[in-house]
């Protein structure tokens, strides 16, 4: 059995195992990693071998510790890291390498359809219809979009959204609101195969489908950090949120989906968001404008540049072709779209 592990900010961990009896037989640990002192690194197998095959990532982990020579340093690897390949290898999980990646970037489209095409691109990916798929959204209008579980009167002022125009929408994925404007917001959606995130916890599955952001930033000049559970920071503020629904049927599949920063109307985001009133308390629109801290700023790059750029390094590194929505999955988008998401049954789902 064979496992991969990229460390969120680190390096890869690779380990190949056998399963006999119920242990880890002939495990080998390898990777790009480093650490020091040498010894350590036969130290990493051996204290795997015999540990029981059901045993959990933290309990390997656990095992590797207690092994490791004293004064050991790792860099770019950490023991837990080591654990979840262990799983990985277990699960028979895939990577990002094995499949042939599409990409979905079309003309803006209404906020009830961008929440819909979520929903049928990764029940495609379930059934095995469609290959993993990496959609940029392009928004018409603006919008509040509301985690699948939120309050809607607990998170928006009506007030505020009807006077600057601005739709209400729920997704399908649990989370926070966002506010969405044309041009100022990069949002995507990643609908892959649950078999890519096999083995992970739930919490380590978001850095794991977040890590090749962080590369893309890291390349325009960004240090940037996934902050658990769900947001991406920099050290000079948050500039995404993700979320995260799992789709059961055929194979399975995971939708991720991410909204990025690039610009920030502060004064209208805390005017048709209740919750941004509530974490910013009474310091007004600076503290909204340091909690999120736009890309524009931070890349001084077009929009446009800072997307293609993000496209182009995922591209160098897993591969990505040119895809579109299929005409099937289209019309059934826009039946979703009308009947679901722009229906104030599901938008008020949670009053």
């Amino acid at each position: 059995m064979h496992g991969e592990y990229k460390v969120p900010g680190g390096k890869l961990v690779v380990v190949d195992l056998e399963v006999e009896d119920g242990a880890l037989r002939h495990v080998r640990v390898a990777g790009d990693f480093f650490l020091e002192p040498d010894e350590a690194f036969d130290a990493l197998s051996h204290a795997l071998e015999g540990a029981p095959a059901d045993t959990d990532a933290a309990g390997l982990a656990a095992r590797i510790d207690a092994a490791l020579p004293q004064g050991t340093v790792l860099y770019g690897l950490t023991s837990e890291g080591v654990g979840v390949a262990v799983r990985r290898a277990l699960a028979h999980a895939t990577d990002w390498t094995d499949y042939d990646w599409q990409l979905i970037h079309e003309a803006p489209q209404s906020p009830a359809l961008l929440m819909a095409l979520d929903e049928v691109l990764t029940e495609e990916v379930a059934a095995g219809r469609r290959p993993p798929t990496l959609r940029v959204w392009e928004w018409e209008s603006p919008a509040v979009v509301i985690g699948s579980f939120q309050s809607l009167r607990n998170e928006v002022d009506p007030a505020g959204t009807e006077r600057h125009g601005v739709q209400v929408v729920r997704r399908i994925s649990g989370g926070g609101a966002m506010f969405c404007e044309p041009g100022n917001a990069i949002t995507y959606s990643l609908s892959v195969p649950d078999s890519l995130v096999q083995g992970l916890s739930f919490a380590d599955s978001y850095a794991y489908l977040d890590d090749w952001v962080l590369e893309a930033l890291g390349d325009m000049g960004i240090k940037a950090w996934y902050q658990p559970l769900n947001d991406i920071a920099t050290d000079a503020g948050k500039v995404a949120g993700a979320a995260q629904k799992r789709v059961v049927g055929g194979h399975g599949a995971v939708l991720h989906h991410v909204t990025m920063s690039y610009d920030i109307d502060a004064e209208k985001m805390v005017e048709v968001l209740r919750i941004g009133r509530e974490k910013l308390s009474d310091k007004g629109t600076r503290s909204a404008k340091k909690r999120v801290d736009p890309l524009r700023r931070q890349t001084g790059l077009p929009r446009e540049a800072v997307i293609e750029r993000m496209l182009d390094s995922f591209r160098t590194r897993y591969g990505l072709s040119a895809g579109k929505v299929t005409d099937g999955e289209m019309a059934r988008a826009r039946e979703l779209a009308r009947t679901k998401f722009s229906s104030p049954e599901w938008t008020a789902r949670v009053p």
